[in-house]
């Protein structure tokens, strides 16, 4: 999906009102689709919350049942409050947090673990345990194939070299991300 820049500030300005919403006990935003009807299209997203480039909360859809305007608004809320991981977001760490927002393309089911594309591709393994790993995964923590497949496994509940006794049921996708930290940069 081709999203402009205004649409991904759109997105991002949502997902940052949406959370302080829930601070707020007020209703999270809204938006005309008549001027951005792309946001209408159901479709995956997942939005990551980072504080110094820590990881703070990460909640997404993988296949969404709402427009993409209200998938990002509510995995934003669910990010911030919901994530087991951590304790809910405070109001003081609000101001700190990086809002990061990837929407996700159709899934394609593999054949082989040579199709995969560290970097580019994520992956969603949906047998013995329900996972996913968004593409900037493997970049960020300098995986490579046979370390993206562990730490997808490890992510399933299953042990890490599960990977390498049979082919898994694995899709790929991947993602158009963009970041409050990106729009910073290149406003300056």
């Amino acid at each position: 999906m081709e999203l402009t820049n205004d649409e991904k500030e759109l997105l991002l300005n949502s997902a940052r009102q949406s959370i302080a919403a829930a601070f707020e006990k007020s209703s999270k935003p809204e938006i005309d689709y008549t001027a951005y009807p792309v946001l209408k299209q159901i479709t995956g997203a997942f939005v990551t919350l980072k504080i110094n480039h820590e990881l703070r909360g990460c909640i997404g859809y993988v296949i969404a049942q709402v427009p993409l305007f209200e998938t990002v608004c509510e995995a934003a809320q669910a990010a911030a409050f919901q994530d087991p991981r951590f304790n809910p977001l405070s109001v003081n760490e609000f101001d700190k947090v990086e809002i990061e927002i990837s929407v996700l393309t159709p899934f394609e089911p593999i054949s082989s673990y040579d199709e995969i594309e560290v970097g580019k591709h994520g992956l969603l393994l949906d047998e013995g345990g329900r996972a996913v790993l968004l593409p900037q995964v493997a970049s960020e923590n300098n995986f490579d194939r046979a370390q993206f497949l562990t730490a997808l496994c490890h992510k399933a509940g299953l042990y890490g070299e599960y990977w390498k006794e049979r082919m898994l049921k694995i899709k790929v996708f991947t993602a158009t991300v963009f970041s409050e930290k990106i729009k910073e940069e290149s406003d300056g």
